[in-house]
């Protein structure tokens, strides 16, 4: 069954994207970072809790560039990958690889670069091997710089405005996004968007995991649960089938907490068409936000990562594309050495009756709420 998008009233909406009504507040944790492809200036947020824990964010694709938790010794340490100035983001091959961004308008894949909708078919820049669009095409949220509406010590709220045909998407799209901290070390992150016109929309963050600290080697010996029975299989070409496939007897099976590595090169056809996993879950308990989606645990580091989400899927990858063609904060990015759990709808969803529905109408709020908590144990 379609599970629709959460709507709200349409006054709310307004009052919600009023945006001369939100003020900036002093932040002395912002310092410029550079300018983006197009010469906008850019600025790095630090956003800190009661606890110690600290977060960067440019607003350069609203990227999250670090994130500092404790180990089990009590030690300060990265758990993300990123880089420390604009340069890093923005040459290739790393450009291509959506480090800590915001992805929109649409996450994931399309198939052939297009969707129906309303009876119209629209086309999207094909910007994977010619083959599919990729989180949200050619210059998708990665690669726009976000107007910042609110910055303090401990929350930072950005806005952008898609306009009306952007990568070929209708509507103009409102969309705002605000982290922030909480004294339990979670950084939760709230999506809100509006649209003028009926459209499609799948907002993610696409952070790169790894516990024991970027540059420190593979994550296959991480541990990871995935409160998921169900996953959406794929073609050849990352495409889901539309199937919704049972995990159970399968290497995609983490109802229990397993070893990343401990299955990631079996005989499975899954495994072999993605190079590692990179398949979106079907989570058991869609729009509960106090259920945990996947958990994370780390022997090294005693680090542990909890995921919280009100979407109905996640996207797990393994970093199957990373070769150690780049270099960043903590060292070399080789194979499989971070991860990325991206909350979101399903891939190509537009594309599939049977997937929740992505589509947003006038007069409808669309809102998500992601949280990356952090422990110890």
């Amino acid at each position: 069954m379609k599970r629709l998008l959460s709507a709200v009233s349409a006054v709310y909406a307004m009052s919600l994207f009023n945006t001369g009504a939100i003020a900036q507040s002093a932040n002395d944790g912002k310092e410029p970072f550079g300018k983006s492809p197009g010469g906008k200036e850019v600025f790095l947020y630090t956003l800190r809790n009661g606890s110690g824990m600290q977060v960067k964010i440019t607003n350069f694709g609203g990227r999250i560039t670090s994130i500092e938790v404790p180990d089990r010794d009590k030690n300060m340490g990265d758990v993300v990958l990123g880089f420390d100035s604009m340069s890093g983001y923005t040459a290739k091959p790393a450009a291509n690889a959506y480090f800590g961004a915001l992805i929109g308008r649409y996450a994931n894949r399309l198939a052939g670069g297009t969707f129906i909708l309303d009876g119209q078919t629209y086309h999207v820049p094909t910007n994977e091997n010619g083959k599919n669009s990729l989180h949200g095409g050619t210059h998708g949220f990665d690669s726009r710089v976000w107007d910042v509406k609110q910055a303090s010590t401990n929350s930072l709220e950005l806005h952008y405005l898609s306009p009306n045909g952007e990568e070929g998407f209708p509507g103009d799209l409102n969309v705002t996004v605000r982290y922030s901290l909480d004294d339990r070390d979670g950084l939760r992150i709230d999506y809100t968007a509006t649209t003028d016109k009926d459209t499609v929309i799948n907002l993610t963050n696409h952070s790169y995991f790894n516990l024991s600290g970027p540059g420190s080697g593979s994550i296959l010996n991480e541990n990871i649960m995935i409160d998921a029975r169900r996953y959406t299989p794929v073609n050849a070409n990352l495409i889901p089938t539309g199937a919704l496939d049972e995990v159970s007897g399968t290497p995609l099976d983490f109802r229990a907490a397993k070893q990343i590595g401990s299955r990631i090169s079996g005989n499975f056809e899954q495994l072999k068409l993605a190079n590692g996993y990179d398949h979106n879950f079907v989570l058991n308990h869609p729009g509960d936000l106090s259920a945990v989606a996947a958990r994370v645990e780390d022997p090294k580091s005693g680090r542990v990562l909890e995921v919280f989400t009100t979407q109905p899927g996640i996207q797990f990858y393994t970093g199957n594309f990373l070769n150690g063609s780049v270099h960043g904060i903590g060292g070399t990015y080789t194979f499989r050495s971070a991860l990325c759990l991206e909350t979101q709808h399903f891939p190509d969803s537009p594309n599939h009756t049977n997937f929740p529905t992505t589509e947003l109408h006038p007069g409808q709020v669309f809102h998500s709420t992601t949280i990356y908590r952090f422990s110890t144990k």
